[in-house]
């Protein structure tokens, strides 16, 4: 099995790293014990959550909130570890400023004179649109942020919104291009058919929304081409040992390849260690978890054996605050269970 630690030393270019996985099975803590491992490693690391419902304040006791970036306190990292809890509200509504304008821009050079309100309304309800802005948002936080940290960790949703936060790579890609393309084609039109070309031919070289439309495919490119460099960029899937949080993972793995995202592995978490259940043979309920445990770690190891990564151990109480994300941290680079490699 290739650990994480392995995967870890041997892409030193590894950058951006992505959590998803059913809702429930420990995402968030997988993302900060992963961004703790980075800036404990002397980078300076930034843990951004793009989960509409935010755990990271949780996870490490600290206030996180306010979509601000802010300095995480934990042990032996002297400031090397940021984290941002991404307010999606705020981003959504910006976005829907900045989706209206460029409507409104687009019906006035093009002289199609109609109230441009019924059309910012159907760009601003469908129903990708919170996805798109928030994909907008992950595209901004790598290309800005980017420069300022050595690693940034994104904590997504529930894999399904994730997936498709991230498949909108390949979508918003083939929107701009035809997006330009008809712009163009509207530019030339004009062109063709103005009285004075001189003039309209400096007017179109100032067409504001090809600029922003140019801007806009200049930043996706640069976004597609992270994200599908595997030395670059991994996605990591969280699991448990359980029937529905594999299934998922299955179905999902399939799908982010089929976009060219390079896909790390998979963690398994919650996982009941023998000595556990050894240590309390008289109950009944963790016997039966235990034994139901190994079978559904068959199924892991049969169907997605190769991409195992790491394990997180069943722990007495949450994770909650900076010790315990160090142990998660100790326990993801280190534990295994003794029963898997008998499976």
């Amino acid at each position: 099995m290739e650990t994480i630690g392995r995967l870890l030393e041997a892409r030193p270019r590894l950058k951006y790293i992505f959590t998803g996985g059913k809702g429930g099975v420990g995402k968030t803590v997988a993302a900060a014990a992963l961004a703790y491992h980075f800036s404990r490693k002397g980078r300076k690391t930034l843990l951004a959550s793009l989960n509409p419902v935010h755990s990271l304040s949780s996870v490490f006791g600290q206030d996180l909130r306010g979509g601000t970036i802010r300095p995480v306190q934990a042990p032996g990292l002297d400031g090397r570890l940021y984290a941002s809890e991404v307010e999606a509200s705020d981003v959504v509504e910006r976005y829907r400023v900045n989706i209206a304008n460029r409507v409104r821009e687009f019906l006035k050079w093009a002289d199609i004179p109609v109230d441009a309100r019924p059309f910012v309304n159907i760009a601003v309800t469908n129903p990708a649109f919170e996805e798109a802005a928030m994909f907008d948002k992950m595209v901004d936080i790598m290309l800005t942020e980017g420069a300022n940290y050595e690693a940034i960790v994104f904590d997504t949703a529930a894999v399904a919104n994730a997936v498709r936060l991230i498949g909108l790579s390949k979508i918003y890609g083939l929107w701009l291009g035809r997006m330009i393309q008809s712009r163009q084609e509207a530019l030339s039109m004009k062109i063709q058919y103005a009285f004075r070309k001189e003039k309209v031919m400096e007017e179109v070289k100032k067409d504001p929304l090809m600029v922003d439309l140019m801007s806009m495919n200049s930043r996706f490119r640069q976004a597609k081409g992270v994200l599908v460099d595997p030395e670059q960029t991994a996605f990591f899937f969280v699991t448990l040992p359980l029937a529905l949080p594999i299934a998922v993972v299955k179905r999902f793995i399939n799908m982010v390849r089929g976009y060219d995202i390079a896909i790390g592995g998979v963690i398994v978490n919650q996982i009941i260690k023998r000595e556990t259940a050894a240590a309390s043979t008289d109950d009944e309920y963790l016997q039966g978890k235990f034994t139901e445990q190994l079978g559904y770690a068959r199924t892991i190891k049969r169907d997605l054996g190769d991409l195992v990564r790491g394990f997180i151990p069943l722990y007495s109480n949450e994770v909650s605050g900076a010790d315990k994300v160090v142990q998660v941290a100790n326990d993801l680079l280190a534990f295994a269970p003794d029963f898997w490699d008998d499976l």
